[in-house]
């Protein structure tokens, strides 16, 4: 038997130990409810509309980390991060107007780990989709399914960083979760010349849809039963107005490719259908519509209203009418009023729209954003 005094030293050391994990964990989590006013971390998934680098550190062929892209980047004076936008993302900026101190950590960065996680971690690939098949042609690309198995790993860091309790109330109460994916299940899937012709004949788009909305309703679940609560899921935008379309199209500036828009619309509205079936399945979620395609239609159909001088033209781009071919690069052509230009590159918007659009998600009507706006989500 070992003395007594040995052990009261060693039950002694122990609640030492004890003392100082609870003490950290305390303090990480105290450190991060000074800085961003109570509010919990950003984790963001998504495509190329939201990633802000994850694709820098893949064997890619979707990548933005060249100038211009960034230009207008204040957080890094300019430079590149693999954003394909000249500034923030839509996920950058509701980050920023909710309290949140550092932009949500891509993460495949180096610098994913510890306490910048408390903050937020971007999950987001140029290229993904909610099928796994989709954005092939790029060779690499995170599909939402690998993003919420890195997220599970995620999960278990929050673990070890706060305690099991702690962190299992930091996620599920005071965090949120943006989805925003689905237009690369379309453009870069469904719809891609030649790749998909034999999906096509043999799928009805009814049945690819009915696919894409299964799936989503499965990846939702396990961020479920990861503790996540407060979701926000963004529905697919007018991808037949964007000057890719419109140039490949040859169509007139207030045209837009009819097949594609049909395809986003008709998933939309079997998404607000899973969305409402799911705040009715899974107990204390909220799961938050974002109706971008009207928002990003508004912009686009009234861009003067809103100080812009083009919706059809890429400010950054090569080739045809609206510089809508070849993505940007050091080699493209650049407008020289960005913050005019709906849209940034064949694709993307401008930081200029990205900002119009976070501002109505965060403070706006169930015009665009319902049951809640991103502002009341997080007070919940």
């Amino acid at each position: 038997m070992e003395p007594v005094a040995m052990v009261m030293e060693k039950a002694w050391s122990f609640g030492l130990v004890l003392l100082w994990f609870s003490t950290l964990s305390c303090y990480l989590v105290n450190a991060a409810d000074d800085k961003n006013g109570g509010f919990g971390a950003s984790f963001i998934f998504g495509d190329s509309l939201v990633d802000a680098g994850n694709n820098n550190y893949l064997p890619t062929l979707s990548r933005a980390n060249i100038p211009p892209n960034g230009i207008d980047f204040k957080a890094s004076g300019g430079n590149p991060t693999g954003r394909y936008t000249n500034g923030r993302t839509i996920g950058d900026i509701v980050g920023e107007e909710l309290g949140v101190p550092n932009y949500a950590v891509p993460y495949l960065a180096p610098n994913s780990t510890g306490k910048a996680i408390l903050y937020g971690v971007n999950y987001a690939s140029g290229g993904g989709g909610i099928m796994n098949a989709t954005g092939r042609i790029f060779v690499n690309r995170l599909g939402l399914d690998i993003q919420i198995d890195f997220f599970n790993n995620t999960r278990k860091q929050f673990d070890k960083l706060l305690g099991s309790s702690k962190a299992k109330d930091y996620i599920s109460k005071r965090s949120i979760f943006s989805i925003t994916i689905g237009a690369n299940d379309f453009l870069n899937n469904y719809l891609l010349p030649v790749l998909s012709i034999g999906a096509r004949i043999s799928e009805t788009p009814d049945g690819f849809i009915d696919d894409m909305i299964n799936l989503l309703s499965n990846q939702l679940t396990r961020l479920y039963k990861l503790d996540a609560r407060k979701f926000v899921i963004g529905n697919v935008g007018p991808i037949g107005c964007i000057p890719y379309q419109k140039t490949i199209n040859q169509l007139n500036e207030n045209e837009c490719v009819d097949l594609a828009n049909k395809l986003a619309m008709q998933y939309n509205g079997r998404l607000k259908e899973l969305l409402t079936e799911l705040n009715g399945k899974l107990k204390g979620a909220i799961f938050v519509h974002a109706n971008v395609y009207d928002l990003v239609m508004e912009l686009i159909t009234n861009y003067a209203k809103y100080g812009f001088t083009t919706a059809s033209e890429a400010c950054c781009g090569n080739g045809g009418q609206y510089a809508g071919i070849i993505p940007c690069g050091p080699t493209s052509s650049m407008c020289k009023d960005r913050d005019k230009h709906v849209f940034w590159d064949p694709y993307h918007p401008s930081e200029a729209a990205n900002l119009i659009i976070a501002r109505q998600l965060l403070h706006g009507s169930t015009k665009y954003i319902s049951p809640v706006n991103l502002e009341q989500l997080r007070n919940l």
